[in-house]
């Protein structure tokens, strides 16, 4: 059983020696631990620090990509190179390492494929009142998209299963936290959370630049993933509104063409209620054009999972 914990890193030669001195070699039912840094393009020494401190892996991209491209490049790089439990974590010591053996422990009895480090928001004193609320609420929201109840989407503190890793795709390119959440939920993937700890913020978060910034890029990513993957749920209730609305002013019309003036013709009500039951109906037709759609995806999907599968096993076995 080997395990490898990867840090995605731009620009960390000053918190990531820090971070490395406190990661485990070794963990409770696992044969080995190794360490792989992912350089998201870095233009300082992240690199040199990586492997003054013995680092076993290090995987360079040739520009700087964003968290999220350095998170997949992370899981290919692992599940290539043999591990079974794959767990990621920040280059800032924001996570405290003694809570990777709680992350593991369900993926090695088997009771999970992904394990996710449930941080105590309301107790972290770094957050401010806005970011602690919007936290909770992003949680809300993608607990509700993807059918989990992880408490804490955001959270970078997981692992994950070989198997899961070969199945997740990270669409966008700003955060996979959201992301992998909704997917796991949606490909009916096992996942849960462990309660852990964090340390003392050593610098402001280089990816929540503004609180409005971070709402606007999250809220585009769990719409743009609910569309995806529950299409027909999606239009259904964005159809029903216009529909609706279209059918009071058909009730409206007839009320008062039988009940109050049958010789005024109220044509502009009667065409503003077509045009809105037409809408309706259009939407509800996407709705059902997408999740056809979504089950030849579903299909793309599996086939992907196996090309990834057999790759990083002949990848594994060029190794060996």
């Amino acid at each position: 059983m080997k395990v490898i914990i990867q840090i995605p890193c731009y620009n960390e030669e000053s918190a990531l020696g820090t971070t490395l001195a406190t990661l485990p070699r070794q963990l409770p039912g696992v044969d080995t631990v190794e360490w792989l840094v992912i350089d998201d393009g870095s233009t300082d020494r992240t690199v040199e620090v990586a492997r003054a401190n013995g680092v076993d892996y290090v995987v360079r991209l040739p520009t700087h990509q964003g968290l999220a491209r350095g998170f997949e490049a992370g899981l290919e790089a692992c599940v290539r190179r043999g591990a079974d439990i794959i767990v990621n974590t920040d280059a800032d010591n924001q996570y405290r390492a003694e809570y990777i053996a709680h992350l593991v422990e369900p993926i090695l009895a088997g009771r999970a494929e992904i394990v996710v480090g449930a941080r105590p928001i309301d107790q972290i004193e770094d957050f401010s009142a806005s970011k602690k609320l919007l936290q909770k609420l992003g949680s809300w929201v993608v607990r509700y998209a993807s059918g989990t109840s992880v408490p804490d989407a955001p959270s970078g503190f997981r692992a994950i299963s070989r198997d899961a890793a070969l199945r997740l795709h990270v669409f966008g390119r700003y955060t996979y936290t959201l992301e992998t959440v909704i997917q796991a939920g949606q490909k009916n993937l096992t996942i849960l959370s462990v309660p852990v700890l964090t340390n003392r913020a050593t610098r402001p978060s280089r990816l929540v630049k503004s609180v409005a910034n971070y709402v606007r890029r999250s809220m585009f990513t769990i719409f743009r993933l609910f569309l995806l993957y529950r299409p027909l749920r999606f239009f259904l209730f964005l159809g029903t509104i216009p529909f609706v609305a279209g059918l009071a002013l058909i009730v409206r019309w007839l009320l008062l063409f039988f009940l109050v003036d049958s010789t005024r013709a109220r044509a502009p009500s009667l065409i503003v209620a077509a045009v809105l039951v037409l809408i309706g109906v259009q939407l509800w037709t996407f709705g059902l054009i997408a999740d056809l759609l979504a089950a030849n995806r579903k299909l793309l999907e599996d086939v992907q999972y196996r090309i990834r599968r057999f790759e990083a096993g002949a990848g594994q076995a060029a190794r060996d």
